[in-house]
């Protein structure tokens, strides 16, 4: 095992910085390759398990706006203003997060439509489970557009 290959078990910090320094000055024969490559692939898997994982928030709320509001309201008369400003501000706080990702990570774009796919599941086990509804509630499919998702101003109407 040569020095850096120590020194990614013992200081990854130092390991990523001294990987910078050998990319900088073109020491590319000094890298350690396969822990570098273990990275990049770690970071690409973050960013889209991240990508997902504010899809799933978002769509759960959407779903929770279109398919409990209405009951939420008729059961708690006084609560649902509150309701409505709390899933509100979780659907604008994902889409800003999401929004952000996109923008800080171009080339997640790609992956938007697979990620909403992948997170679709997700965000109808966790609605199932927030709104006590059963699952035969939610379609099979995501019923909301890429764009839909991304629009400040969509909310889907309540049934």
């Amino acid at each position: 095992m040569n020095t850096l290959e120590l020194e990614y078990e013992h200081d990854f910090h130092n390991w990523i910085n001294q990987h910078i320094a050998l990319l900088k000055a073109r020491k590319l024969s000094e890298l350690d390759i396969e822990h570098l490559i273990e990275e990049l692939e770690g970071m690409a898997n973050r960013d889209r398990n991240e990508l997902v994982s504010h899809l799933v928030i978002l769509i759960a709320h959407l779903l929770k706006w279109q398919y409990q509001f209405k009951q939420f309201v008729e059961a708690w008369q006084h609560a649902s203003e509150y309701a409505a400003k709390s899933w509100q501000y979780t659907i604008i706080e994902q889409r800003y997060r999401v929004k952000d990702q996109l923008e800080n990570s171009p080339h997640l774009q790609k992956y938007l439509s697979e990620a909403v796919a992948k997170a679709y599941p997700k965000a109808v086990s966790l609605a199932v489970k927030e709104t006590g509804l059963v699952i035969k509630t939610f379609p099979q499919e995501c019923p909301y557009l890429i764009e839909q998702l991304l629009e400040d101003d969509f909310y889907p109407t309540p049934e």
